[in-house]
């Protein structure tokens, strides 16, 4: 099973149109259109699964750059998700000069607290 990554897709493009473009190349196994979560749009990349490696690099010679949706489409083969990316906010939040440790409620539950005033 080979996963094959096509990018630069219409919004537009649906599965059953990306799964009747790679069938001339062999036989398709699945094919996952990446959703925005929040909207349901699509976000104009797919993940396209051929059981065929032979089949597969035929699809992405006859397929990558070919125009389709008014867009030239990329068509390689996937790579790994990266397992060693940290989380964005895991070392202070990026650019924001933040310190190297996580924010923590113990440091606020151990501080004496302050009486409140009555809100009436």
């Amino acid at each position: 099973m080979k996963s094959l990554f096509v990018g630069n897709l219409s919004f537009q493009t649906t599965e059953s149109e990306l799964n009747d473009l790679f069938k001339p190349f062999g036989q398709v196994g699945r094919v996952n259109l990446v959703k925005d979560r929040e909207t349901g749009r699509a976000r104009g990349f797919a993940f396209v699964e051929m059981t065929n490696d032979e089949e597969a690099a035929k699809a992405v010679a006859g397929l990558d750059g070919k125009q389709v949706g008014g867009r030239n489409l990329k068509v390689n083969e996937a790579r790994p998700k990266e397992a060693t990316r940290t989380p964005r906010f895991e070392n202070g939040g990026g650019n924001r000069g933040g310190s190297k440790e996580r924010f923590s409620n113990e440091d606020y539950r151990e501080a004496a607290r302050q009486p409140r005033e009555p809100r009436w």
